[in-house]
């Protein structure tokens, strides 16, 4: 599983965020907690597989943000108590 962190610039409100999440649901249709945050500039989600920052910065920059970078990292899910 991959933690993916999108920077992205032009986020000014909750709907700017709601439209953020709705693109990376769409474009991947396997990611699973999708966050957007304005004040952060970063949306964040869930994958099993890493994912191509080309496909991703297309499906941003269409929606009319600007995407100023990701990372896709290596996540292992933490039990209850560890």
């Amino acid at each position: 599983m991959y933690k993916v962190t999108a920077k992205i610039e032009g986020m000014m409100c909750t709907m700017c965020e709601s439209h953020i999440s709705e693109t990376i649901r769409k474009t991947f249709p396997a990611a699973r907690k999708v966050q957007s945050s304005r004040k952060k500039k970063e949306a964040t989600f869930l994958i099993e597989e890493a994912v191509d920052t080309d496909v991703l910065k297309k499906a941003i920059e269409d929606t009319g943000y600007e995407f100023a970078g990701a990372s896709c990292e290596p996540y292992v899910k933490k039990g209850l108590f560890g």
